[in-house]
């Protein structure tokens, strides 16, 4: 099985299992605990069924849409995701160049293994920044300083990892820190040596953001102690306030999912809220960014942009999101399995399906641009 014979997630999610390391492709699949919000994300989108128009005049269909005042080409973008690169040499760079030939929006994460400077030069296409707020101030301020430079579109706090969810898939392959690989996980990356290979081979493993500020104890597992260290728990709305209005630009917080967080996100001067619960992968038992979307849609009145972050997996699901108030969707398992199975032309390809998906189910609906979809078009099913 190639890519060419992906024409789905799951299809991208069976390839990405053949060819990554036991370890490897559950840390991207798992979520915390009993893995209940990570299958509530994706079955949210079932509690509604769509109801399409019929006669509408399709001759001129637009999917486009504008977010942090950038247009896109579609209603869809790259979440961030951490280090990238474990799970295929290509790494940042691939999303990155898959996403700007779609003509959508890259985020970076802070935890990346490609310098904001590097993704910043390598297209004028939409780009975001991931951010913490750090104990250290000053490594916060860098960054966003750093991101001006380099000129980054926006910036996304997120705001629900001060302590790591309780991933117990990765406790059983011992992907941790520091991590404890049991004979059998070991024994799957002896079984996958094309994925060893090229990690020996390509360029070095790092995280390229903080390493200039670790040059006296460079090694990996120092610099991830380092940053998991820099979490800050007494992290408030005001520091939250304090780097937007460091920044100046179009700034979204994400692991937001209550009515009252967003308005106070709106409050403090954010432009957008990123309706997300971090993939299940932190609190598990909590609601789906589908399922709280309605009720922040209603109460924001058009205030912020609205972007939902989990459990996206089809282009209906995006239209769904859409016709119930959302600005834009994003993915990150949903190319991260491509990434995985193909490198740049995975991600490619997965955008390009789901982008097919969106005209497609489009034409369907009897929705010539994304403006004509509302709650008109959802029935409540559940």
């Amino acid at each position: 099985m190639n890519i060419q014979h992906c024409y789905n997630f799951n299809d991208f999610r069976r390839l990405a299992k053949r060819r990554l390391p036991a370890p490897l492709f559950h840390y991207i699949d798992g979520a915390a605990e009993d893995e209940w919000t990570a299958k509530r994300n994706q079955q949210s989108f079932d509690s509604f069924a769509l109801i399409p128009n019929a006669l509408a005049d399709l001759s001129q269909l637009d999917i486009s849409t504008t977010l942090f005042g950038r247009k896109l080409s579609l209603p869809l973008f790259c979440s961030p995701t951490a280090m990238t690169r474990l799970f295929h040499h290509e790494g940042e760079y691939a999303v990155a160049r898959a996403a700007a030939k779609a003509e959508t929006l890259y985020s970076l994460s802070t935890l990346s293994t490609v310098s904001i400077e590097e993704i910043g030069k390598l297209s004028d296409q939409p780009k975001m920044f991931q951010i913490y707020i750090h104990k250290d101030r000053g490594l916060t301020r860098e960054f966003i300083e750093r991101c001006k430079a380099a000129n980054f579109d926006a910036l996304c706090l997120t705001v629900d990892t001060l302590v790591t969810g309780n991933r117990e898939r990765d406790l059983h392959t011992g992907l941790v820190m520091p991590p404890r690989l049991t004979l059998k996980s070991l024994l799957s990356f002896v079984l996958h040596p094309q994925w060893s290979l090229n990690y020996v081979k390509h360029e070095k493993f790092e995280l390229a953001n903080v390493k200039e500020r670790m040059q006296s104890n460079p090694d990996l597992l120092s610099v991830m102690s380092y940053v998991h260290q820099q979490f800050d728990r007494s992290v408030v709305w005001k520091d939250a306030e304090d780097i937007i209005q460091q920044w100046g630009k179009p700034f979204a917080i994400k692991g937001i999912l209550s009515v009252n967080d967003a308005k106070r996100a709106a409050a403090i001067g954010a432009s957008a809220v990123m309706l997300s619960n971090h993939g299940g992968r932190q609190l598990d038992g909590c609601a789906a960014p589908f399922d709280v979307l309605p009720r922040v849609a209603d109460a924001l009145a058009d205030r912020l942009e609205i972007i939902v972050d989990g459990g996206v997996q089809r282009g209906s699901h995006v239209l769904k999101a859409l016709a119930l108030g959302a600005k834009a969707c994003s993915i990150g398992r949903g190319y991260l399995f491509p990434l995985t199975a193909g490198g740049q032309a995975g991600v490619e390809r997965a955008l390009d399906l789901l982008r097919k998906e969106i005209e497609r189910n489009m034409i369907l609906m009897g929705c010539a641009s994304l403006s004509d979809l509302s709650p008109e078009h959802l029935m409540r099913i559940t």
